[in-house]
């Protein structure tokens, strides 16, 4: 099967949504479908103030030069090049897909004020107009239903256990509390670098626009910016306990990793963590007080038992939910 891929994230992008579907593509042209990814750098663009890893992409014309029968199309973003191709495919009777991974409701009322109300009607309209919206988790679908988004299929995420998995920690005197991910105020990484818990060193892996705020913030916070590959690896596995502040995001794959790695997760009991932790103290805690939850994960967690966890979440198998759940575009009509 053709797949048309249109995504306003994609490379040199760094956070959930790019490693999502970058993965997804390369699992999905394993089973010997061919994936077209239609990104920003194929458009002209400009940044967008409110989000500048973001292009703003415009004068979209050449759809049909991607869309050619029989293939499936799937809008992965609700940007602005996932809104042009939206309406073309609206205005040409075009079925198509969504997903949906970001909680721009929040983030938008949070930083710009605007009111949830407002961008639900928004997302209704980019969702709805789709055969099928993807979603990774059961809290995500309760909540997108309530808002009247309904037509919904599940689309769970995976981890690289390969890649990510227990390795032997150096001696030291104190324990490592390790957070990997954009460092973004979305991510309130304030709440974990608040912590006061005895013989820790907190530790923060990643880039964004809050890195120069909480250096200078946390003099006694170790920083060690964007990491890949091995060396990514080996920062989650070097951890005991990783710390998850986030509040709004729809997953977390960076849980998965830790958890991949051997180390216990402490988060709070929102969205995403709560989808992945299976209420075992031996891989994590869940708690309104942070600081139970990263404590209960020191004392209780057991790397065997974080790793068994982390092998039920296989790229494989999302890429399969995925592609199961694609509408394939005929010259002659739809074929489901």
């Amino acid at each position: 099967m053709k797949i048309i891929l249109v995504t306003d994230a994609w490379k040199p992008q760094v956070n959930g949504v790019v490693r999502t579907l970058t993965t997804t593509v390369r699992e999905l042209e394993k089973m010997g479908h061919q994936v077209v990814v239609v990104e920003p750098s194929l458009f002209r663009s400009f940044s967008f103030p409110l989000y500048p890893e973001i292009p703003f992409v415009y004068g979209v014309k050449n759809a049909p030069h991607f869309i050619q029968p029989p293939c499936a199309v799937h809008i992965a973003t609700e940007g602005s090049l996932g809104i042009a191709y939206n309406f073309f495919c609206r205005r040409h009777n075009i079925p198509f897909t969504t997903s949906y991974t970001t909680n721009y409701a929040d983030y938008f009322r949070k930083y710009a004020g605007v009111p949830e109300s407002l961008t639900y009607r928004f997302l209704r309209w980019f969702h709805c107009g789709s055969q099928w919206s993807f979603t990774a988790t059961p809290s995500l679908d309760n909540k997108l239903t309530r808002r009247g988004i309904t037509r919904l299929r599940r689309w769970s995420r995976g981890v690289d256990t390969d890649l990510f998995h227990p390795r032997p920690k150096p001696e030291r005197k104190v324990r490592h509390l390790l957070y990997v991910g954009r460092v973004a105020v979305e991510k309130n990484i304030d709440a974990f670098l608040e912590l006061q818990i005895e013989n820790t060193q907190k530790i923060v892996v990643g880039d964004g626009p809050y890195l120069k705020t909480l250096r200078n913030k946390y003099r006694d916070v170790a920083f060690h910016g964007a990491l890949s590959g091995e060396p990514l690896a080996e920062a989650y596995a070097s951890g005991d306990c990783f710390v998850f502040a986030s509040k709004t995001d729809t997953f977390g794959l960076v849980v998965l990793e830790a958890l991949a790695s051997g180390l216990p997760v402490a988060a709070f009991p929102v969205e995403g963590p709560k989808d992945i932790w299976d209420k075992d103290p031996r891989t994590g805690c869940l708690h309104e007080d942070l600081s139970v939850a990263v404590r209960n994960a020191l004392q209780f967690g057991e790397p065997d038992a974080c790793r068994q966890l982390a092998l039920k979440f296989r790229w494989e198998d999302c890429a399969r939910q995925f592609a199961d759940s694609l509408v394939l575009y005929h010259k002659n009509g739809v074929l489901h």
